[in-house]
């Protein structure tokens, strides 16, 4: 058996991030039949190194959530280090609706794959519930945010404005819901 180069190895992983990335584009785009085959074209790449990466829809939908989940955690990172507490979780509530926009595509697949007990939402919303809560954490220590609030509390909150003002053409109406909710949030002066 051949050795694999790193070369070789590196070009598996841009091709599986491009893949990723084409994935999250075209679920995105609100098509509830985006092929596997439109995917893979519009990543540059043939249908045997999708499905090598990915051997099923299935497989590539968890991947795709999965690795958003992990970019809302890296998001709330790098928000927090860039802005005081209060502002990293406002616009951190703007990536979550657009994390949120991304499922349209997916959402058949998810709902086969929960049914099937094939999927761990359980652990989705424990990595999301962290990642507020660390935003709250960092939001009361700073005496940014109140501290008797709870990351489940902010969920329950965050997932009735997107019932409501969950579509693109209603992202003035989400911000503005955004904002009042971080209006309570707020610490007393």
């Amino acid at each position: 058996m051949a050795a694999v180069s790193s070369t070789q190895r590196a070009d598996a992983r841009r091709n599986r991030e491009r893949l990723l990335g084409t994935a999250a584009t075209a679920f995105a785009s609100g098509e509830q039949n985006v092929t596997l085959e439109a995917i893979a074209r519009a990543s540059g790449v043939g249908i045997g190194t999708l499905y090598r990466h990915f051997p099923t829809r299935e497989v590539l939908v968890e991947a795709v959530y999965h690795d958003q989940v992990e970019g809302l955690r890296r998001g709330a990172e790098d928000l927090l280090a860039e802005h005081g507490a209060a502002r990293a979780l406002r616009l951190w509530m703007d990536l979550f609706a657009d994390w949120v926009a991304t499922k349209h595509g997916m959402t058949d697949t998810l709902r086969l794959m929960i049914s099937s007990a094939e999927f761990a939402l359980a652990q989705t919303r424990s990595e999301i519930i962290a990642t507020i809560r660390a935003l709250l954490d960092a939001g009361a220590a700073a005496g940014e945010v109140r501290g008797d609030v709870t990351a489940d509390d902010v969920v329950a909150n965050l997932a009735g404005i997107l019932a409501v003002a969950g579509t693109a053409g209603q992202r003035d109406q989400a911000g503005r819901l955004f904002d009042l909710l971080m209006d309570g949030l707020r610490a007393a002066p």
